[in-house]
């Protein structure tokens, strides 16, 4: 038996973000000697394969990017081919996002757990984490420090073949940020941080600024 790994995020690999998540995920499987398989529901033809794997194998990981509280619409559409298994299936989660604030994701937390149930599957919990938008445009110590911790969280899931461990749950960090800090956020995205996503834009063609509003033209 595997653990199969299911990316559910509509972006190709190569701009994944959860991809490189999932990446060191399994390198902390890996350190551990745990067998896994990774696909992606966004190629749709693998998705034979995806179903072949969740129906020999009996642990699943579900990693995907939320969007406003959401999951991506490519794997709910993927997610209803599925048929029912049965308890010993145990279903887990990975939630990453842009928001860093482990509030903003406790509603897809919920609706893993009803997703989970309707498949009549068994829940392992959820990774719980945001603030991940900069994982693809960083390079060196600054996306290494946001990606070594998933690895150790790869670990962690080894140890105990689920994410219900109270190491996994402190991995959110700030459930909401405390009142200081959202003032000094507030500076921060007026002025430095605006400077930084503006250049960041020019490198994705972006020819307009920030606060453009079309529809109000």
């Amino acid at each position: 038996m595997k653990v199969v790994i299911i990316n559910g995020s509509p972006r190709v690999k190569q701009y994944s973000n959860t991809d490189k998540i999932i990446d060191r995920i399994a390198k902390g499987l890996e350190n551990n000697k745990i067998e896994y398989e990774k696909f992606e529901v966004s190629d749709r033809k693998t998705w034979d394969d995806i179903k072949t794997a969740f129906i020999q194998n009996d642990e699943i990981i579900m990693a995907l990017p939320v969007y406003v509280e959401c999951f991506p619409g490519i794997l709910l559409e993927f997610l209803e081919t599925l048929s029912q298994k049965d308890e010993n299936t145990q279903i887990s989660f990975v939630l990453q996002s842009g928001f860093a604030e482990g509030a903003q994701l406790r509603t897809c937390e919920e609706y893993a757990k009803i997703i989970t149930k309707r498949l009549n599957c068994s829940y392992g919990g959820a990774l719980v984490k945001g603030d991940n938008f900069g994982i693809r445009f960083f390079d060196g110590e600054q996306k290494e420090s946001m990606l070594k911790p998933y690895e150790l969280m790869g670990i962690e899931y080894a140890k105990n073949r689920n994410f219900e461990s109270e190491e996994a749950k402190r991995f959110t960090g700030y459930e909401q940020f405390p009142f200081i800090l959202r003032l000094m956020l507030m500076f921060v995205f007026k002025y430095p941080a605006r400077k930084i996503y503006t250049d960041l834009a020019k490198t994705l063609n972006c020819d307009k600024p920030l606060d453009y509003k079309p529809y109000e033209e």
